[in-house]
């Protein structure tokens, strides 16, 4: 059953999120959730639409584009030829590099950020908003792989590699679990924590334009957008909106179109934490 990489890959990401939707709502860091269920049903909602979009228009091309690349013998990966699991390890680095740019790119860029800020715009943060994605953010994103994949020399199975890594850290980062700060610590190390992508969906500019790591932390301190919060229950999270109207999945939708490109603000001082 799991031979098939996609298989392993909507089997990890659906335990995780389950076993953390549940984890979260007995130790929550941020308390007071009151409407767990209807916020989780959307974000679900946002992200299986989502996921049917990318299945059913750019698998295909996905295929086409890195089959092509790797008949031809272009692009990074196939020019350095490294063998084996060295091979996997440096596909899952350079993607990971990728999306680095690309998360910063969406908040640098006014036309990305319309489409990127309905997920910014969740203020009750849980392992679903991980799947808060604008369906237009998720159109460009794949639209642009279909450039990058093969540039960097990537196949399909090395991309499945990489999202079936990607998606439970996603989960967990964004996750409302109350993991004690010497745990976070320690993993942030190496891998994106719940207290460092917290202050990521601050509504304090200079923290969301922090932290744009998805899968390994190091990219944020090499490139020198890493920050943290001494205490980060004082963080307040999304943006300044009307939660009723852009709440809702029809909102959520139509936010990008309908909306002013919304920025938070950037003048409140904050507790910064020394510590990596």
């Amino acid at each position: 059953m799991f031979d098939d990489p996609g298989t392993l890959k909507a089997a990890g990401a659906t335990l995780a999120l389950a076993i953390l939707w549940l984890v979260e709502g007995a130790l929550p860091m941020f308390e007071g959730r009151s409407a767990r269920a209807g916020h989780g049903a959307r974000n679900l909602a946002l992200g299986v639409g989502n996921a049917a979009v990318t299945a059913l228009i750019f698998a295909a091309a996905t295929l086409l584009v890195t089959e092509g690349a790797r008949e031809r013998g272009f692009g990074l990966l196939h020019l350095l030829d490294p063998p084996g699991w060295a091979r996997i390890a440096l596909a899952v680095l350079l993607f990971d590099a990728w999306q680095y740019l690309w998360h910063r790119l969406n908040h640098r860029v006014p036309f990305l950020w319309r489409f990127h800020q309905v997920h910014h715009s969740d203020a009750e943060l849980d392992a679903t908003s991980g799947l808060r994605f604008h369906t237009g953010e998720i159109v460009l994103s794949s639209i642009t792989r279909l450039a990058v994949l093969p540039l960097l020399g990537l196949t399909v199975t090395e991309l499945l590699v990489y999202e079936t890594i990607l998606l439970p850290i996603i989960l967990f980062h964004h996750s409302n679990l109350r993991v004690p700060g010497a745990v976070d610590r320690r993993l942030r190390w190496l891998i994106v924590t719940p207290w460092m992508h917290w202050v990521h969906h601050s509504d304090y500019q200079p923290e969301t334009d922090s932290n744009y790591s998805s899968i390994f932390s190091f990219w944020d301190r090499v490139f020198g957008s890493f920050r943290l919060r001494a205490e980060p229950r004082g963080i307040r999270l999304g943006l300044e909106m009307d939660r009723a109207e852009w709440g809702t999945l029809r909102g959520m939708l139509a936010m990008p179109f309908r909306r002013a490109r919304g920025r938070p603000p950037a003048t409140e001082q904050v507790d910064l934490d020394s510590s990596p």
